[in-house]
């Protein structure tokens, strides 16, 4: 789980002498979570709010909570405390606040609670607690609206809710069924961010390749132009803005061997994130999860040999109830076969209200947790073997941090926060947001070491 903490840890209230309300804002859990944080700063900004960077200046402190494992729900419920104490005027939202009666009974002085995606009753909760001051001048926004990512990349969200039914997974409890946005409600959002100076689209939803299922994969008008709400479709239109567009999200359906041409083409990235989660058939029966894996290593070569720049990134659950030495020793196996790029993994916890609660054959923590340790441990091995064969390549690197000595970007094989990073050794004033050739001289398990090369600075 990632966090973005917009208030310091300093003490009590005490609001702004100039009289302009300010809010303090953590926000906590995945990229999704980001955005709907991102969208409600937004809303905020235009009504003339400020952001607080610390509690002591915060006239308000919204907590937007994650509640997709039991540790993330402790991290929220700290966070939640945390505020209470040190400004004692608190709004939550986000996943935990469908539990409205557990936080209030728990937290009886929050100003209220409001769950995922609702972004009108919180913005009435602000108002009630502390009205905006409208004034025209701050009344501006930038286009592509309030953003806390860095200027040169973006989220952008397409799709909201999941209608599996994962037996480890309570997102469609707290965020509902999929719903998809529009096509051209879609490209017209991200229009902006790259007309704003975005080089970097990072596509997510709960089940991106799902996109647009619930609509019928109806088209809306761009531009003039018809395009469908499927994944391949959008993905096609969203590569014409000329940036970066990574796919993340993506359960494995057999229609996403029609974004193998875009990448060919070059319109999108050539990068596939795919949460396998196992590779036992057993294993992935009892999570309801597609258990033919050895159709997927089929599906891998097939597209490895079409489109040889591809990484493909996964996330897996170990430790799973019934998990046998037998099933994990396969999934060791499987990721031999599969080389995948980058891989997370987390070991099994039960998350409250999740149907895998109820399931016979727990493991004990420390068996879960030696499980997680061996497959990260295989992992870095595959990892560094693959890593090693860039080295002597000259590659493209978005700059996320500059620096005298040492600049840090991405190659298109890395999505921030949560793949590998180049280090680019005599960077020369490199920007963040600069794209730049870099020669790959060296490689670890995890990142990239070179220097700029002839080609030059975009």
């Amino acid at each position: 789980m990632t966090s973005t903490d917009t208030v310091e840890k300093e003490a009590k209230p005490g609001g702004a002498a100039d009289g302009v309300p300010r809010i303090g804002l953590v926000s906590l859990g995945c990229p999704k979570a980001l955005v709907d944080s991102e969208r409600i700063v937004s809303r905020l900004r235009a009504e003339g709010y400020e952001l607080s960077a610390s509690y002591e200046d915060a006239d308000l402190v919204l907590v937007n909570t994650c509640g997709f494992l039991d540790s993330a729900r402790e991290e929220s419920l700290e966070a939640i405390a945390e505020a209470l104490a040190e400004n004692g005027r608190v709004v939550v939202t986000g996943c935990l606040g469908v539990e409205a009666e557990r936080l209030r009974a728990r937290f009886p002085n929050l100003l209220a609670v409001t769950g995922p995606q609702q972004f009108e009753a919180v913005m009435e909760a602000v108002h009630r607690v502390l009205p905006p001051r409208h004034d025209p001048r701050l009344d501006l926004l930038p286009p592509g609206g309030l953003r806390l990512t860095p200027r040169h990349y973006a989220y952008l969200k397409i799709a909201e809710g999941c209608d599996h039914r994962c037996r480890f997974c309570i997102i469609p409890r707290l965020r509902g069924p999929l719903r998809s946005r529009p096509a051209a409600h879609v490209l017209h959002e991200a229009e902006r961010l790259v007309e704003a100076g975005v080089r970097e689209l990072l596509v997510i939803a709960q089940d991106t390749g799902a996109y647009g299922h619930d609509l019928g994969h109806a088209a809306s008008r761009f531009r003039g132009e018809a395009i469908r709400a499927h994944i391949v479709g959008l993905a096609r239109a969203l590569g014409r803005f000329g940036v970066w567009v990574r796919l993340h999200y993506l359960y494995p359906y057999p229609h996403l061997d029609g974004l193998l041409p875009l990448m060919e083409e070059g319109a999108i990235l050539p990068y596939l994130d795919i949460p396998f989660q196992h590779a036992s058939p057993a294993v992935l029966r009892a999570m309801r999860r597609p258990a033919r894996q050895d159709r997927m290593l089929e599906r891998i070569h097939r597209w490895r040999e079409r489109c040889p720049e591809l990484v493909i990134r996964s996330t897996f659950l170990v430790g799973f109830p019934g998990e046998t030495e037998a099933d994990f020793d396969r999934l060791l196996d499987w990721l031999e076969e599969a080389e995948l790029d980058r891989v997370g993994c987390f070991a099994y916890e039960d998350v409250e209200g999740a149907a895998a609660n109820r399931l016979p054959g727990h493991l004990p923590r420390e068996v879960r947790e030696e499980r997680r340790r061996r497959l990260m441990e295989r992992q870095e091995a595959i990892s560094a073997r693959r890593l090693r064969r860039r080295v002597g390549d000259e590659m493209r690197v978005l700059i996320d941090e500059g620096g005298e000595d040492v600049a840090l970007g991405r190659t298109y094989a890395d999505a921030p926060e949560i793949d590998g990073r180049v280090h680019v050794a005599r960077p020369g004033g490199l920007r963040p947001g600069d794209l730049v050739w870099v020669r790959i001289t060296a490689a670890d398990a995890h990142d990239l070491y070179g220097e700029p090369a002839e080609e030059g600075t975009s």
